[in-house]
């Protein structure tokens, strides 16, 4: 693995300017992270008018200007997220979205929100493919390729693949708890649809030949918070995997938010990213073997038995969800949603620091927030922890989230060493 790759922050002016302290798209070695796009006209600063059929263009357009920017295509996106107002304008979003993408299609996520920022309808965010890497002046592999796949064992979705692998990562569309060969969600409660949710998850995993421990982060979206106790049982029963997994306790980083609707008016959705040692063609073979999955959890950020704080692979660590809780006695911070906001910074920043890496070395972050109103205060707070930096960022208004906190926060962050063969 080679050390030099650097974080690459870009932004142009044929796409919005951002509305807060973030940078429109941060590259590192092989991936562009993409801030979430809203409908705005980039000439006039202001959401577009037309309903969600003109907000949902004008999403994609900033996006695509975006790609652009960075000598990009639209086929080069691996994953798209979409956050909704409304989940009955899912049809009119879909009809836009297969415009942009006619033949390939990337992997697919849709939630509805309680709210979006400046009163949005819809919000977009994208995952880039970055083959020629971020090393300076010496592109790292320029012909890597997508390597896209579906199962029947799985549901599938014309609108989208079930997974699309590049370089060392594979992103997975999230999965609702349909029954494989219908269109039906599974007969039952949370219970039921949890298990068929991750059972979907792992038969992809399996048809292509890549073993379920290999996950590195889960996201969960609830239709009800008060779910989750039951949707842990079920979690449970799925990681660890193996016996070698679970001989040293592996599981992956996660995020957990209620959410306003799901697709089909299911009770959970849930998504993977999952560790790809083998790479994508035409990876050389000393590039491709031997990368582990590494781990690490610190006192100096809260714990927890059901997620690991972060989990390295080859160029990237995935860091889970943090809440406003205090390392030490494990309850929320007193305060409103600045003291709330800047522990779960604080906690980001330790799990940061206890791997040997800095702020600055964060490419995105995730904000989940009770009240979208309140990401003014936020943004108070947040420009401190990243002085010399502005990584990619999401922000969304989210029905609950654990423990009643106001806010939660989770983060990608870059991995100049990348992770090596255990020694």
């Amino acid at each position: 693995m080679n050390d030099y790759n650097i974080v690459l922050a870009r932004n142009t002016k044929k796409a919005p300017e951002n509305i807060g302290p973030y940078s429109q798209t941060v590259a590192f070695s092989h991936y562009n992270n993409l801030s979430a796009q809203l409908p705005i006209n980039p000439i006039s600063g202001e959401l577009v008018e037309g309903g969600i059929k003109k907000q949902t263009e004008q999403c994609f357009e900033n996006i695509k200007a975006i790609v652009e920017s960075i000598n990009h295509f639209m086929d080069d996106i691996v994953k798209i997220t979409i956050f909704l107002k409304d989940i009955t304008d899912l049809d009119t979003v879909n009809s836009i979205y297969k415009s942009f993408f006619p033949v390939y299609v990337p992997t697919l996520t849709i939630v509805a929100v309680t709210a979006l920022p400046m009163e949005a309808l819809i919000q977009v965010e994208a995952i880039v493919s970055n083959g020629e890497g971020t090393i300076p002046a010496a592109p790292q592999a320029g012909d890597l390729i997508k390597v896209t796949s579906n199962t029947k064992s799985a549901p599938q979705n014309f609108l989208s693949s079930q997974t699309v692998a590049f370089s060392h990562y594979i992103n997975l569309s999230a999965q609702l708890p349909i029954v494989p060969g219908t269109s039906s969600l599974v007969a039952g409660g949370l219970r039921e649809q949890a298990y068929q949710c991750l059972r979907n998850i792992k038969a992809i995993l399996e048809s292509i030949n890549v073993p379920f421990d290999d996950i590195v982060k889960i996201n969960i979206f609830l239709k009800n918070i008060q779910d989750i106790e039951e949707l842990n049982e079920i979690y449970t029963t799925f990681f660890p995997d193996s016996a070698i997994a679970r001989a040293a306790a592996y599981v992956p980083a996660r995020t957990t938010v209620a959410v306003a609707a799901l697709p089909m008016g299911a009770l959970v959705q849930i998504e993977a990213v999952a560790s790809f040692g083998g790479g994508t063609p035409p990876q050389l073979v000393e590039d491709r073997h031997g990368i582990v999955i590494k781990t690490n959890n610190t006192e100096n950020a809260p714990r927890c038995t059901l997620s690991t704080q972060s989990v390295a692979f080859s160029h990237y660590n995935h860091i889970s969800a943090q809440l406003p809780l205090d390392p030490k006695t494990g309850e929320c911070v007193s305060g409103g949603v600045k003291e709330q906001a800047r522990q779960c910074l604080n906690n980001i920043k330790a799990i940061v620091e206890s791997i040997d890496h800095s702020m600055d070395d964060v490419v995105k972050v995730n904000i989940f927030l009770k009240n979208i109103k309140d990401i003014d205060a936020v943004d108070e707070i947040y420009p401190a922890f990243f002085p010399n930096s502005v990584p990619a960022r999401r922000t969304i208004g989210v029905s609950a989230l654990p423990d009643d906190a106001l806010i939660q926060i989770d983060a990608v962050v870059s991995h100049a060493e990348g992770t090596k063969p255990n020694v």
